[in-house]
This record gives structure tokens, sequence and C-alpha cells, in this order.
């Protein structure tokens, strides 16, 4: 599942609410200077991975990211830098200020037996 949004807009305080409903207790904090983290929920395992810091994916970039993937749902903040090298979507959350506190988060479902076009 991809979560974009401006700076400043949820996208971890989306990412704390959906961990703590998969059964994650432990702190979830944003991994933006360690790109990645891996909690434990109650049936599964939850990644988080914030691609901020990223302007495109190498080969070996990708294969550091791509552990995090295995047996996991995975949450990826700034997603546009992974573009071409993420597996299939299932899901894509836009996330966008309503001002003050408030938020438009839009959730789209995506069928990852369809490949879509630009």
């Amino acid at each position: 599942m991809t979560v974009s949004g401006e700076l400043g807009s949820g996208k971890t305080t989306f990412v704390r609410g959906a961990c703590r409903a998969l059964g994650v207790t432990g702190p979830v904090t944003s991994p933006t200077f360690t790109i990645g983290h891996r909690y434990a929920g109650d049936d599964v395992a939850v990644s988080h991975l914030d691609l901020y810091r990223f302007r495109g994916l190498s080969p070996a970039e990708w294969g550091d990211l791509e552990p995090y993937f295995d047996d996991a749902i995975v949450f990826v903040e700034w997603p546009e830098a992974g573009a071409a090298a993420l597996p299939p979507l299932r899901a894509a959350v836009t996330i966008e200020h309503a001002g003050a506190d408030a938020r438009i988060v839009r959730i789209a479902h995506v069928d990852p037996r369809v490949r879509h076009r630009d």
C-alpha cells in the first residue's frame, strides 16, 4: 500500500493507526532516516518504508528494500521514487490538508492482476 501526501499531512499517523489495527503494540515512528521499519503484528509482519530521500531506486537499493516485502503488509511513504521498482499495488492512500487539523483521506483499491498504464 502506498501512502502519499504533502509534508505534515499525516502519512506516518495513518500508518501508525493501521499498525495498531494489525496488532502492533510498540512504537511506530517515521523511517525517514532509516528507510524502513518492520513490526510484528498479531498475525502478520508489517513493514513501513519511507522513500522521501530517494530520487529513484537502483538495483542495489531495491535489493536492500526487497526483504521488507517478504510475508508482510507493507506501507510505503513517498512511493513516487520507487514507482518503477515497487511490486504491484493493492491500495493507494492519498492524504491532503483540509485546513486546521482536518485531512481528506482517499483510499483507492488497486487490483494487482490488472496492469495500469500512466
